[in-house]
């Protein structure tokens, strides 16, 4: 298909849609949010404020500006009905994967993920995915609410089902949700000290990957909508990052900025910078 090119891209993502490997699409939604609202303006944040950064990344001696990637903007989504926007999202994912390209989403709450990974499951039906978040997600259903940012993962659950999602970071939800990631996935609570060990087991399946930044202990992320104390630090996303960058990734999320919560700006930059090397470990697999 043919796409135009975004105004504002996120820094060094210039290149044109047919010549890229990778794009990016922002899905501003938080209409589920049950706490504290504001993810909606994430992705223009991260772009806008993605100029203070250098393309270039010392952690994995690559820059951006080497790398295939196009920026599409930011979806428009209608807030009010969480099924009608998860479509949207899922028609511009599905049109991505249908031109062989990976979809690089930036939210907006993570219920927007269940729209990205079943256009990426309808195309790769032996789909794994990676988790980071300091929620479960594992509801079947929340106040009586099928889509919501408490039961996207068991929505990705109920395609790819059992032994295909690998959790993360857990250190919040409800004891049933605990035991259900214990019984049908792969949980590691609080840490991500056990992805080295799993990733060698993965081999050459798709996997997507998808990151709620309150997976980060709200010292170093405070601006997101439910931040729980106990998280993990930056270096420790960082490096899990660029582990899976040997990975066949089809698919990728970022989400759970909600800059308003922190009027330093830290928050933003540090999404700003994980999504420059997530995006930078992405290209340097599909190099290799």
């Amino acid at each position: 298909m043919t796409m135009n090119k975004n105004v504002s891209t996120f820094v060094g993502c210039d290149k044109e849609y047919e010549d890229s490997h990778i794009v990016i699409f922002g899905a501003p939604f938080d209409s589920t949010t049950s706490f504290r609202p504001g993810t909606r303006f994430g992705p223009s944040a991260i772009r806008a404020e993605s100029i203070g950064l250098e393309t270039y990344s010392p952690y994995q001696d690559y820059d951006l500006v080497q790398c295939s990637v196009f920026d599409s903007g930011d979806l428009v989504l209608p807030f009010g009905s969480a099924e009608r926007a998860l479509e949207e999202i899922y028609q511009h994912a599905k049109a991505i994967v249908d031109d062989e390209k990976v979809p690089f989403m930036i939210g907006g709450e993570h219920t927007v993920t269940f729209g990205s990974v079943r256009a990426v499951y309808e195309k790769y039906p032996d789909l794994h995915i990676i988790h980071f978040d300091a929620h479960t997600d594992l509801r079947d259903t929340y106040y009586g609410e099928w889509f919501s940012h408490a039961t996207v993962l068991k929505r990705c659950y109920d395609l790819v089902g059992d032994g295909k999602i690998f959790h993360f970071g857990l250190r919040s939800g409800a004891r049933d949700e605990f035991i259900f990631a214990q019984q049908h996935n792969y949980i590691e609570k609080s840490t991500c000290e056990t992805l080295k060990d799993i990733l060698p087991n993965l081999g050459e399946v798709p996997v997507y990957i998808t990151i709620d930044l309150d997976v980060l202990d709200p010292s170093n992320f405070p601006g997101t909508g439910t931040p729980e104390a106990g998280g993990i630090g930056f270096m420790d996303l960082l490096n899990s990052v660029i582990h899976m960058s040997h990975l066949r990734v089809v698919g990728m999320d970022i989400n759970e900025l909600s800059p308003i919560y922190d009027h330093s700006g830290a928050s933003t930059a540090l999404a700003c910078k994980i999504t420059r090397e997530s995006l930078i470990a992405l290209s340097k697999n599909r190099l290799r």
